[in-house]
């Protein structure tokens, strides 16, 4: 994974000459467009920018940074701070995350010169992540894994969305959804994050408790839907009874070392 900088031409090549190569481009381009909708502007400009990076430090190696801000809520207590990440299905410098189950872990990036951002989160086979919503905009990849996710706006029909390696969802705007590990190895999705505005999260503290669902508060087909894919795959569900009766269950002591 990494950034094309700003004002720079550039060329992809294909260097390994017996298949093709798949390419995922996200921007905020967009809305640029929307905004200022003549492509010669950000195409054909001639504008060359004084405080440049060099090549080197721009595709160095990525570096941990503590955040100064760290948002324990979200379970982001530092990010790793570089335009270069050569193997996401390998990247294994990880934290825990408690907050969305499962006993998953989670890495938070941010680039260089750049608003965007991005976090990648891993978990167990046979588990499944809690349910919660959020702002538009966020491509989901799936660097690896078997699974599906499920996803619906609040009061209406849930829709299924089986992935595998190389997959992409996105959620709509505050729409709930849920991932599923119904494979037999490590599960990896990576989020690319669209810019502050667009985050939806509730403003108020007291109502951030509706962007998420509890395992005791899910609705029961969740559980059973998940356990009947497993059934198919011959396999049985590691989600541990007491999460679903105990909201202060701790999955790292359940767990253990990933």
């Amino acid at each position: 994974m990494f950034l094309v900088p700003r004002n720079h031409y550039h060329v992809f090549s294909n260097m390994q000459g017996d298949k093709p190569v798949r390419l995922f481009h996200y921007s905020y381009m967009p809305m640029a467009m929307s905004a200022l909708p003549d492509p010669d502007l950000y195409f054909n400009n001639p504008y060359e920018p004084r405080n440049g990076t060099s090549e080197g430090d721009f595709y160095s190696e990525a570096k941990l940074v503590q955040a100064a801000n760290a948002d324990e809520g979200l379970g982001m207590r530092a990010f790793w701070y570089g335009n270069f990440f050569p193997d996401m299905r390998a990247w294994n410098k990880l934290d825990a995350n408690e907050r969305r189950g499962a006993g998953g872990k989670s890495v938070f990036i941010q680039f260089p010169n750049s608003e965007l951002t991005a976090h990648m989160s891993v978990f167990a086979p046979k588990t499944y992540k809690k349910a919660h919503r959020h702002g538009p905009g966020r491509a989901i990849i799936i660097p690896a894994g078997e699974g599906y996710s499920i996803m619906w706006e609040e009061g209406k029909e849930k829709i299924v969305c089986p992935w595998h390696e190389c997959s992409m969802v996105t959620p709509p705007n505050r729409w709930f959804h849920q991932h599923f590990n119904a494979g037999g190895d490590m599960a990896r999705y990576l989020a690319l994050h669209p810019p502050m505005q667009f985050h939806g999260h509730a403003e108020k503290i007291e109502d951030r408790a509706k962007d998420q669902i509890e395992y005791p508060d899910e609705d029961p087909w969740i559980r059973q839907k998940f356990q009947q894919e497993l059934a198919k795959r011959g396999i049985k569900s590691e989600m541990p009874p007491e999460c679903y009766t105990d909201r202060d269950f701790e999955w790292s002591k359940k767990m253990g070392k990933q």
